[in-house]
Order: C-alpha cells, then sequence, then structure tokens
C-alpha cells in the first residue's frame, strides 16, 4: 500500500464521481463534513472501500443483561465488544478502521436487556480494515492504495450524476400517535416520582417489503439536509444512509471531547422569523435546562476516562443553524488518562447521553419499557478510528437504516422528556426530526398502524 496526492481542478465534481465509484464494493464508509468547519474535526471528505479484515459481532439474537456473568470453558469471564474491539485495533496498527456501535452494546455495559426484535439485521458492531482510503480536501486527494494512480483513473472515468430515490413502499408508524401520548403519560409519572429527570422517548417509522436506491436516496438526503456527520454507509446487503449533526466522542492526540444537541427549533421562513426562532430557542429555559441536565451527564462520563481535573465545560447551549433546524450544542472536553485504552473512553461515555436521559441506566431501563422498537444502530455511534491513534463518532441520528435482501427500511426520530415538556409539542418535534426523510421518500405520508 503506498499513499499518493494529486490535485483537483474540481473537488466538487470528483466527490460525487468518487462516493459514485465507491457505492460498487460491499464495505463502504463515505463521511461529509459538507463544509462545516469547527476546531474539532479534521476531515472533508473520506472514503474507505473494500474489506481486508473485518471486525463484526454476531447478529444479536439474544438480550446480554447476564452477559458479564458468563464465564467459558476455562473460567474467565467473557470479553465485551469493546475489548475485542481494542484487540482488532491493536493488531492493525496504522491503518484507518471505520465502523459503527450499536445502541443496544449498552446491555454489556450494564444489566439490561432488549425485549425487542432485531427487524433491521445489523450486527451490534462492525468495523472494518479498507483496501482503499481517500482524503478529498479542496484541492487536492490524498490515495492510498495498492496503485493510487489506477483508483484516481477508475474515479475519473465514473458518472457523478444524482440518481433517482426509486423508493417503492409504503411508511408506517411503528408507534401510533395515541401509543406515543400513552408512553409520553408513563414516563412523565416516573418523572414526577423522581425515578429520572429526563429521558429520550423515540418512535420507528419503517416500511416492509420496501425498495429504494440507497445511494440516491443518501444523495438526496445531503443534498437536502447537509450536515457535519453525513455519511454513506455500506455493509454487504445492509446500508446506513446519515445526516447526523451531533458528534459522539472524538479523540485528537491526548484531548476527549463529546458534543451534545439538546433543544430544537425550526428554521424560519424568512431572515427575520428565521432570527426570531433561533433567540427564542436561546431563551427558552424548558430547552436550556434539557441541555444543562445532558451536559452534565457527559461531564460525568467523560470523567471516567479523564486525567484528574481537566474536565471542561468550553461552550454551553451555543445555537447552531442547520438546514431544517436551529440546535442548542454544548461542548465537553477533558484531558485523557494514559492508562485508558481508546475503546474504555467509548464504552465510558456509551451510549451517547443526549439519547437516553438521566440518570443513564434507569433511563435506558425505561425506554426499554415503553419504547415499542428495538434501536438497533439508531442511536449508536458511527465513525472511525485512525491511523494515529485518534478517533472521531457521530451519534446515529437522523438516519435510515435499510436491508436490501429483507426489503426492510426504518427510521427513528426522538425528543428528550421532563416534566415541563408538552405531549403535543414533543410528538411534533418527532416529525419535525423527520421531516427531511418522509419529504425524501417520494412525499408519502406515514400511516398509523
Amino acid at each position: 500500500m503506498v499513499s499518493r496526492a494529486f490535485h483537483l481542478n474540481d473537488a466538487s465534481s470528483f466527490v460525487k464521481k468518487a462516493l459514485r465509484w465507491a457505492s460498487q464494493f460491499d464495505s463502504v464508509c463515505y463521511l461529509d463534513s459538507n463544509g462545516y468547519r469547527d476546531n474539532y474535526g479534521k476531515i472533508d471528505v473520506f472514503i474507505a472501500v473494500g474489506e481486508q479484515e473485518a471486525f463484526i459481532t454476531e447478529e444479536p439474537k439474544h438480550d446480554y443483561d447476564t452477559v458479564d456473568k458468563r464465564e467459558n470453558d476455562a473460567g474467565e469471564r467473557d470479553r465485551s465488544t469493546f475489548d475485542r474491539l481494542q484487540e482488532f485495533i491493536d493488531q492493525h496498527p496504522g491503518h484507518w478502521i471505520p465502523g459503527f456501535l450499536g445502541y443496544d452494546l449498552k446491555n454489556e455495559l450494564e444489566h439490561l436487556s432488549t425485549r425487542e426484535p432485531n427487524r433491521t439485521g445489523m450486527p451490534d458492531a462492525y468495523f472494518f480494515i479498507p483496501k482503499y482510503t481517500l482524503l478529498i480536501g479542496r484541492y487536492n486527494v490524498e490515495i492510498k492504495a495498492v496503485d493510487p494512480q489506477t483508483v484516481i483513473s477508475e474515479i475519473e472515468q465514473t458518472a457523478g450524476e444524482t440518481l433517482p430515490v426509486d423508493f417503492d413502499g409504503q411508511l408506517h408508524h411503528r408507534m401510533s400517535r395515541d401509543a406515543y401520548l400513552e408512553a409520553f403519560g408513563h414516563i412523565q409519572r416516573h418523572l414526577h416520582q423522581g425515578d429520572c429527570y429526563e429521558i429520550n422517548l423515540c418512535q420507528e417509522f419503517y416500511a416492509e417489503h420496501a425498495t429504494i436506491n440507497p445511494l440516491g436516496l443518501y444523495q438526496h438526503l445531503n443534498e437536502h439536509s447537509p450536515t457535519p456527520f453525513s455519511c454513506f454507509f455500506k455493509f454487504r446487503d445492509k446500508y446506513i444512509l446519515s445526516a447526523s449533526p451531533e458528534r459522539f466522542i472524538s479523540k485528537q492526540d491526548r484531548i476527549l471531547l463529546s458534543q451534545p444537541i439538546k433543544g430544537t427549533a425550526p428554521r424560519g421562513k424568512d431572515p427575520i422569523e428565521d432570527e426570531r426562532l433561533k433567540q427564542e430557542l436561546l431563551s427558552n429555559e424548558k430547552e436550556i435546562s434539557e441541555n444543562v441536565m445532558i451536559v452534565d451527564l457527559v461531564r460525568n462520563d467523560l470523567t471516567r476516562s479523564a486525567r484528574p481535573g481537566t474536565v471542561r465545560t468550553t461552550e454551553l447551549a451555543k445555537a447552531y443553524s442547520f438546514k431544517q433546524v436551529h440546535q442548542l450544542i454544548s461542548t465537553i472536553s477533558c484531558e485523557i488518562d494514559s492508562e485508558v485504552p481508546i475503546t474504555s473512553a467509548i464504552a465510558h461515555a456509551f451510549p451517547p447521553g443526549s439519547m437516553t436521559g438521566a440518570p443513564k441506566v434507569k433511563a435506558m431501563e425505561l425506554i426499554d419499557r415503553y419504547e415499542n422498537s428495538r434501536r438497533g444502530v439508531y442511536a449508536g455511534a458511527l465513525g472511525y478510528f485512525g491511523p494515529q491513534g485518534n478517533f472521531d463518532f457521530s451519534v446515529v441520528i437522523r438516519t435510515l437504516i435499510y436491508n436490501a435482501r429483507a426489503g426492510y427500511l426504518s427510521f427513528h426520530t426522538g425528543g428528550a422528556i421532563t416534566t415541563k415538556s408538552e405531549p403535543e409539542m414533543e410528538y411534533a418535534e418527532c416529525l419535525l426530526k423527520g421531516q427531511a426523510l418522509f419529504e425524501i421518500l417520494a412525499g408519502k405520508s406515514a400511516r398509523n398502524t
């Protein structure tokens, strides 16, 4: 494998061709920051294709509420997915290793279980050593491959047009409006009893026996809703098509960083209304309190991996604007303890606190009780481990999962519930967060079932 840089006359056109070229492989991770720049992300466009070796968990068929009690024939405790993933990373130094971690790995980390079936057929975790990697900037591309010249020649000969979505199917609610409001009422009762002070309630939208063009859908999604953690991920006949705006956790050198999102408002029809809605979000006590609660949770999660005294909140509930919504984002960072393995740093904060609530374990227990779908990849993490020991993972939200062989299509939306939440407003927020996907899927409305 050699690395070679090439100058690009038209980076935008090259990116479109490169994505089309990449989509032919069985394993693909395409990450696009869509021009959003901050002090933490190091990638404009990253493409990893082809599987040399892979780390994969078996398709989840059982609960893990007793996994930490199981012993093998030698009387040793079973190693967690995170421990085995660390071993896989250690065996492949100097490589890019993209992949994902499903929400239900929580069952390995805590005394929890998941009662709903795995309808998407996705594993709890999958990472791969790519055959080719491309880092694309504004003026050049760095290609790592056996023969970089052949790769760039193949890409330049590839068509780069946007493909049709070709969605054939009918969207349904897994949780009807009435069922959502009923679950909301149960959660409010737990909140008033003091069992929790915030819980993230989500619902699934799905289609069975559906067909789509996954690449076409992703292209339209990324054009319709460009976000900092946009991703086209292909794992054989399964796809993750993500427009996530949220960073879960990253490591750059010795700094761990998390940027939870809590607080949402729609964009306005004109600049005056847009600014008014943004300022109303910044002064909304309920939305700010939700954000602060999760900041406290994330600070506690990072403390488990931090060098003592280094955890800092550098931004608190700052408004960021995306094409569909305004959102409140906080930034918490620390210096990682040198004795903490990188996968342990992720496990200590997993799953993302913005998707659970607080206290975290009790919130997850109640989520399992009142949600009627398995989250799977949704609310987990998607990203990469870099060749220098760094990593960057997004929260899997605003994301569609598609199993092409089974014809099963799924996406979730949700929001945080506190004692101040209004049921109809929370339900409307779920629909707002799924608006881009609703519009792209042929404009068909979901049926309550």
